[in-house]
């Protein structure tokens, strides 16, 4: 059961990171974009390592405040959840 918990968190990071690299790729061409409460959803289950590392990779809402702070913030939350309970 708990192999199917890190194929999740692989998953919702894979998918958290290619939703920063295809709404980068939509506002360059000005086409519609992927709304940021999708961006931060994908986060908050599980994505935070893979949004972060998305922004950073694809320059991407890096000016925008609340993704510098709470993409880290979402991270670290996560990494304490997951540190309580495997106790």
């Amino acid at each position: 059961m708990e192999h199917l918990f890190y194929y999740y968190l692989i998953v919702i990071n894979v998918l958290a990171f290619a939703l920063m690299g295809i709404d980068k790729s939509k506002a360059k061409r000005h086409l519609w974009r992927i709304p940021e409460k999708t961006l931060f959803l994908s986060a908050l289950l599980g994505g935070g390592a893979g949004a972060i590392i998305g922004m950073y990779f694809f320059h991407h809402k890096t000016r925008h405040w609340y993704f510098v702070i709470g993409m880290p913030m979402i991270l670290i939350a996560e990494v304490a959840i997951y540190l309580y309970f495997i106790r």
